[in-house]
C-alpha cells in the first residue's frame, strides 16, 4: 500500500529536556492522531508539535501512524559505524594544566572520540574547535544553546574572515557534541554550511619530481618523496605503512584502514623498490616503514619539511606539499592514458566523480587545442 501522508521525527531540546519533534504538512487525519499521543505540545521556536522523548513515546508514534503515514525516523535509529582505526590516545588532553577561567570539553566528549576511534588529527581539531565555541559562550550552559546562538557564533567566525574549511570544522565539532555525545542526531538540521569551493588540484610536472629526487641525497628522504608520488599516497597512509605492507613479489603496496576505513593496493615502483632495499639495510626500521629517531611512526611535519626542502633545492619557486605529489600521480596516469576507473581504485576514491577532477588539469586535454592567436599570422 502506497502512503501519501508522511511525518518526520526530529530531536529537540526544550527546557533542557529531550523531546521528539513531529514535522508534517497540515492534514486533518495526522492532526487527529497527534492529539491521541501523550501530552502533545506546540513549539513556536521550532514550528512543530513535540512530545517527551522516551522509548515508550517513540514506540507509540510508530504504532499510531502505522499504515496511515510514512515515518522518517532515521534520526532516532541511524547509528554511524565505529571506525576501524587503531585506538587513539588523547589522555594528554585530560592531563593538560587547567585554569578556572577556561571551559574544557566535557569528559563525555573525549570518551565518545575514543569509542568512535576518530583519527588523532580529527580529535585535535574537534577538541580545539569545540572549546573555542563553548568559551565564546563562557557564561552559558552548553546543553541549552540554541540554533540561533550557534548561527551567531558562525557569523562571528565569518566576520574574522575564517575559511570555509575552518567553518566546517567548527560545525562538525559542535554537531558531534549534540548529535553523538548527547545522542540527538540531526538536532541542528537547519544550520547552514558554507558552499563547497571547487579548487583544482595543484600538480607538479614529471621533470620537476625527477629533479626533486635527484636533489635528495638522504636515502630515507628520497624513499618518502618517491613513494608519495609513485603510489599516490596520502601523507597519513605513508606514515602508517608497515614493513609487511611492501609486496615486492607482486610489486604492490598494501594500504590498510585508509580514508573511509578502506583497504586498497597501489603500485610499487621498481625504481623506488631499489631505493627501499638500500634504505632498509642502512636504517633497519623495526615496525613502521618510516620511523622516528626513538622508534614509532615518523612525524607528519617531518614529511612536509622533506618535500619542501627538496623542492627548494630543485629551484622550484612555488610551495610543494605531499598532497601535490599524490595529485601529480593521478594526473600523470591520466595523461598517459590510464583508465579513470583504475586511477579511482589506486587513489581509494569512492566514486569516479571525485577522480574526474583530474581531467581538468591533465595536459593531453589541452594539447590538441590550437590557440586562436597561433592560427593567425602576425
Amino acid at each position: 500500500m502506497k502512503l501519501n501522508k508522511h511525518i518526520t521525527l526530529k530531536h529537540l531540546l526544550i527546557s533542557n529536556q529531550k523531546m521528539i519533534g513531529i514535522q508534517f504538512y497540515p492534514d486533518k487525519v495526522i492532526q487527529a492522531l497527534i492529539k491521541e499521543l501523550p501530552n502533545p505540545k506546540w513549539s513556536k521556536e521550532f514550528s512543530m508539535v513535540y512530545i517527551i522523548n522516551t522509548k515508550e513515546n517513540l514506540a507509540k508514534v510508530f504504532e499510531k501512524f502505522r499504515g496511515v503515514a510514512w515515518i522518517n525516523g532515521n534520526s532516532f535509529f541511524k547509528e554511524k559505524p565505529i571506525r576501524n582505526n587503531q585506538p587513539v590516545d588523547i589522555n594528554w588532553y585530560r592531563s593538560r594544566p587547567k585554569t578556572t577561567s577556561y571551559k574544557y570539553v566535557p569528559e563525555a566528549y573525549l570518551i565518545k572520540l575514543e569509542l568512535k576511534r576518530y583519527a588523532l588529527n580529527t580529535c585535535k581539531t574537534y577538541i580545539i574547535q569545540f572549546e573555542k565555541f563553548i568559551n565564546h559562550y563562557c557564561d552559558k550552559d552548553i546543553v541549552a544553546l540554541s540554533e540561533e546562538e550557534i548561527r551567531s557564533y558562525l557569523q562571528h567566525l565569518i566576520s574574522k574572515n575564517k575559511s570555509n574549511s575552518y567553518l566546517n570544522q567548527a560545525i562538525n565539532s559542535i554537531k558531534f557534541y549534540y548529535e553523538v555525545v548527547m545522542g540527538m542526531p540531526n538536532r541542528f538540521y537547519s544550520i547552514e554550511r558554507p558552499r563547497k569551493q571547487q579548487q583544482l588540484p595543484k600538480v607538479v610536472s614529471k621533470e620537476e619530481i625527477i629533479t626533486m629526487l635527484k636533489h635528495t641525497n638522504n636515502i630515507k628522504h628520497r624513499c618518502i618523496i618517491g613513494l608519495l608520488y609513485s603510489a599516490g599516497l596520502r601523507r597519513s597512509e605513508l606514515l602508517n605503512l608497515q614493513l609487511t605492507d611492501i609486496d615486492s613479489k607482486r610489486m604492490l603496496i598494501f594500504i590498510k584502514n585508509a580514508k573511509n576505513n578502506k583497504d586498497r593496493y597501489s603500485l610499487l615502483s621498481q625504481t623506488i623498490l631499489k631505493d627501499l632495499r638500500i634504505y632498509y639495510k642502512q636504517w633497519k626500521p623495526k615496525e613502521y616503514l618510516f620511523e622516528g629517531a626513538l622508534g614509532g611512526r615518523y612525524s607528519a611535519e617531518s614529511v612536509a619539511k622533506i618535500v619542501r626542502r627538496a623542492s627548494t633545492k630543485s629551484g622550484i619557486l612555488r610551495k610543494i606539499t605531499p598532497q601535490m605529489l599524490r595529485h601529480s600521480f593521478a594526473t600523470h596516469l591520466l595523461e598517459d592514458g590510464t583508465d579513470i576507473r583504475y586511477i579511482q581504485t589506486l587513489l581509494g576514491h569512492n566514486s569516479t566523480k571525485t577522480t574526474e577532477i583530474y581531467t581538468q588539469v591533465a595536459l593531453n586535454n589541452f594539447k590538441s587545442i590550437r590557440n586562436p592567436l597561433d592560427l593567425e599570422k602576425i
